[in-house]
């Protein structure tokens, strides 16, 4: 009878035991967390005001991140750099120039077209209208003839859209897209798009061999089948007359959409043939008249051509000059040429070489102008300034070449002159073209 007794004497024995060591771990938690509050106590004032703060707080982190996801504008400095329009947070893909000189389009991956105005390009500010694309964005833009309206292509809904500019009272436009876009029928990626000067059709061309003529409702009036392996490139004449295209072969191949008389579509024919380079065609231009035309080839040459031909009567185009221009044999290029065609405009990956076309011979070179490759690359309708973009600028150069070819034509004009009248033109064209030259500090002695 004893032994239960004895193991109630233990079980309590147990318990009191576990209940004071409990109690001296509490107790020596309690004397540790007091030891630490009077040390951190007994530290100076002055050693907690002048600590400097960690960094981490939430304000920081958020500054932080921001930088991290926003990366710096890439900068450049020329003494011929006449703007830089930097209102795009993304990259810049295209850029046109409207008909009347007023105005420049460029589209970016921000999802928006922005409209700037001419005239401010040699301000000290630049101002631009928005035009927002939605769920989407636009890599090609280009304006329409009247300047009413501007088509883009998108990148990811692989169509046209047309977006209506409607003038407000404070001189400003309001952009509307129309409700419907155009069908899709391109099955590669669309390399260009471009509206006649005469508002009869739009052209748009892929990377395939494939070139589309469309109506202004979006209803297809031909396809043409380049059979050039793949297009690099492909334009609509200022005249409206021609749309040529380039790619794999050697050469560059011109086509005329006709129209009758009160204006319907009749037929596309094959113009011409612009023969002579030995590899691929990257790029070619055509004159304001269609009357010159460039192109420059993997072959590492660019040429010059005269395209006033009576081609019906199957009449080849004539070579004017030939250039060298080695990086067009290692990367892709674009060009551009001047609206008098006495300069061409090169530029591969993300510099910038101009050529005076009478001579042969390079005058300015522009080295790393953008952070990216450069995507596009225009002269504006006066000729005076060039504008290329590769980042999220568009950057705008002094044409010198351009004055220095005027002078010499002017030069040369004046031996023949032989009346007064055309006597005092040609110098009053010289000595503008001189003081230009001189307020650049480029007026060669």
């Amino acid at each position: 009878m004893e032994l239960p007794a004895m193991s109630d004497v233990m079980l309590l024995s147990f318990f009191v035991g576990l209940f004071a060591l409990m109690a001296s771990v509490a107790i020596a938690r309690g004397w540790l967390r007091a030891e630490e509050e009077k040390k951190k106590a007994s530290q100076p004032v002055a050693q907690k005001t002048n600590r400097p703060k960690k960094p981490g707080s939430k304000k920081q982190k958020q500054q932080q991140r921001i930088r991290k996801e926003k990366p710096q504008q890439h900068n450049f400095t020329h003494h011929l750099l006449a703007a830089a329009l930097k209102s795009h947070s993304g990259n810049i893909s295209c850029m046109d120039f409207s008909s009347n000189g007023k105005y420049l389009a460029t589209c970016a991956d921000d999802r928006t077209v922005r409209i700037w105005s001419t005239k401010d390009f040699l301000q000290r500010e630049h101002r631009s209208m928005r035009a927002n694309v939605e769920l989407d964005h636009a890599t090609l833009v280009r304006f329409s003839p009247d300047c009413r309206a501007f088509i883009v292509w998108l990148a990811n809904g692989d169509t046209l859209r047309v977006f209506k500019m409607s003038k407000r009272e404070d001189g400003g436009f309001t952009f509307t897209a129309t409700s419907e876009d155009f069908p899709k029928k391109h099955k590669a990626p669309v390399i260009n798009i471009g509206i006649a000067d005469t508002g009869k059709f739009i052209m748009t061309a892929s990377s395939d061999t494939t070139v589309l003529i469309w109506n202004l409702k979006g209803q297809v009036l031909s396809t043409i089948n380049t059979n050039q392996m793949n297009n690099t490139y492909a334009a609509i004449s200022p005249c409206s007359r021609f749309v040529a295209s380039c790619g794999f072969t050697p050469d560059v191949k011109v086509w005329e959409i006709c129209f009758g008389k009160k204006g319907e579509f009749q037929e596309v024919v094959r113009a011409f043939e612009l023969k002579g380079h030995s590899a691929a065609v990257h790029c070619f231009a055509f004159s304001n008249d269609a009357r010159r035309m460039a192109s420059v080839s993997k072959d590492g040459t660019w040429k010059l051509w005269d395209t006033d031909v009576e081609y019906k009567k199957q009449q080849d185009p004539y070579l004017l000059r030939t250039g060298r221009f080695e990086e067009a044999s290692t990367m892709p290029c674009r060009l551009a040429l001047s609206p008098d065609t006495h300069v061409l405009a090169l530029a591969s990956g993300t510099s910038i070489h101009l050529y005076n076309t009478r001579r042969g011979e390079k005058e300015e070179s522009f080295e790393q102008v953008h952070g990216e490759c450069i995507a596009d690359l225009a002269f504006d309708i006066t000729g005076r300034l060039l504008a290329s973009c590769g980042d999220r600028a568009v950057r705008l150069f002094h044409n010198t070449p351009g004055h220095r070819a005027v002078v010499e034509e002017m030069q040369t004009l004046l031996k023949r002159a032989s009346s007064d009248s055309t006597r005092q033109r040609l110098q009053q064209q010289l000595a503008q073209a001189q003081e230009a030259l001189k307020s650049l500090g480029a007026l060669k002695k």
